[in-house]
């Protein structure tokens, strides 16, 4: 995956395969958030994480957002983390989430899975059929870099070349919270993290 190199780990690439604890990195702080700019997901050695500020593209849509899930190849482990936002334990229409099954009633693409050549003309239709304002968020390291699929015959490294993206969630699979993390920031609600360690 070349997550870890000179001293940075590159959460977009990272699956917690947990081999950066050999080379000093240690899983401490935020490691459920998301962030607006890519760059943000390269973790430098020793540096303390905080959520960094995300303007709020869906701020104006009020307290509800629409969710359309997409997966452009995936492996289906962040399916289920995705669709456990909705389940009675997180109960994402008590904040204004919801799924809706097309992308014309959506504000939201949620994009899983490592994009595949056969996918990315749904896509991009997909993203063009978003009413304005829209968002695209990337679920974990195949959307955001390829994850272990990365540098296979048919498979794009990112989904950023076919649609912008304007949240990312790292992780193999994210988890539930942290999808939540990026769907809020983007309507603007983001959580207030307690100290970590």
């Amino acid at each position: 995956m070349e997550a870890i190199s000179d001293g940075t780990v590159d959460q977009g690439r990272c699956i917690r395969c947990a081999r950066c604890l050999a080379k000093g990195f240690a899983f401490a702080g935020l490691v459920e958030a998301s962030t607006r700019r890519r760059s943000d997901l390269v973790w430098t050695q020793g540096q303390r994480l905080a959520l960094p500020a995300i303007d709020a593209p869906l701020g104006s849509l009020g307290r509800s957002l629409h969710v359309f899930l997409i997966d452009v190849g995936s492996c289906n482990a962040c399916n289920l983390e995705v669709l456990a936002i909705s389940n009675p334990y997180y109960d994402s229409t008590r904040l204004g989430i919801f799924f809706t099954n097309s992308p014309r009633h959506a504000d939201v693409l949620l994009v899983v899975g490592a994009l595949t050549e056969e996918m990315a003309p749904a896509l991009k239709r997909a993203y063009e059929a978003l009413p304005e304002p829209k968002a695209v968020v990337a679920v974990g390291a195949c959307p955001i870099s390829g994850g272990v699929f990365r540098g296979y015959p048919g498979i794009q490294d990112s989904i950023e070349s076919m649609v912008p993206v304007d949240v990312f969630v790292p992780g193999c699979p994210p988890s539930p919270i942290a999808v939540l993390d990026g769907l809020l920031r983007l309507s603007g609600r983001a959580r207030q993290p307690s100290e970590g360690p």
